[in-house]
């Protein structure tokens, strides 16, 4: 497994990135403090200058583990789910782009808040037959989304580990798969562990903060059970720090990577 810090390429109202106004300063940092990778939130492909970015990537050797697309809800109100069809095709559009934009990266598109807030019925199949298009250009780009189970404070769609299951079931696609913020999960898996074993080969990603959103070590979160779920399965992808700026953004990076190099050396 490596580490990956959740970086925005642009200003957002989301408090659990960072965004310092100038990217290739905070990609420096990232690296220097030795992290192998950078989550990328990005509200917008069409404003990034991807040539540029690639260049920047490659020079502080940062791999792109996945983009974050939450950025279109929460600035735009783009929801697969809206009941406006004109909404819904503005926002199918937009993951489109990010399709695109990960396909240059190598990078996964994360599916968590574009689904909007609403629950429900008719908001859960809007969102499938949303998704299922989604994952069809996914499939012809050779791109992998991820759906991200969200706690039920922050939407009514998809909270839970078999909930997510469920969908990809109805989905039926390859490149669809799960995941797991140990934020969320903490608040809506009766046992964090056991929801690992169930997404088994299905979760393709990993977000981590503690249980108060804070840094790891922050919380009560217990990670070396969880990082042991996750090696019984085999999964050997990136953890994410999608973590609040407490005390700041540069601490919060630190502590971050100092709590996995003193508890778990050589493990990470």
């Amino acid at each position: 497994m490596k580490l990956s810090f959740v970086v925005s390429v642009q200003p957002t109202r989301f408090e659990a990135v960072a965004y310092e106004g100038e990217l290739e300063k905070q990609l420096a940092f990232i690296a220097e403090l030795g992290y192998q990778g950078v989550e990328l939130a990005v509200r917008d492909p069409a404003s990034l200058d991807v040539g540029n970015l690639k260049r920047l990537l490659q020079g502080y050797g940062l791999a792109v583990p996945a983009i974050g697309t939450g950025q279109a809800y929460i600035e735009e109100g783009l929801s697969l789910a809206h009941p406006s069809g004109e909404i819904r095709t503005r926002a199918i559009g937009r993951i489109k782009s990010h399709i695109d934009l990960a396909r240059e990266l190598g990078a996964m598109v994360i599916i968590g808040l574009i689904r909007g807030e609403e629950g429900g019925d008719e908001p859960r199949r809007l969102f499938v037959e949303a998704l299922g298009e989604c994952a069809s250009y996914a499939a012809e780009k050779g791109v992998k989304l991820v759906l991200e189970p969200i706690n039920r404070y922050e939407t009514k769609l998809i909270n839970t580990v078999e909930e997510g299951l469920a969908i990809l079931d109805e989905i039926g696609s390859d490149v669809v798969g799960l995941l797991l913020d140990t934020f969320h999960a903490n608040i809506e898996e009766p046992w964090v562990e056991d929801s690992v074993r169930k997404a088994g080969g299905k979760l393709f990603h990993v977000h981590i903060a503690d249980s108060n959103r804070r840094f790891p070590g922050a919380g009560h979160f217990d990670f070396r059970s969880f990082l042991g779920s996750l090696r019984a399965i085999g999964y050997e992808g990136f953890l994410s720090a999608e973590i609040l700026p407490w005390p700041d953004m540069n601490e919060a990076a630190r502590r971050t990577m100092a709590f996995f190099r003193e508890s778990f050396g050589q493990e990470i």
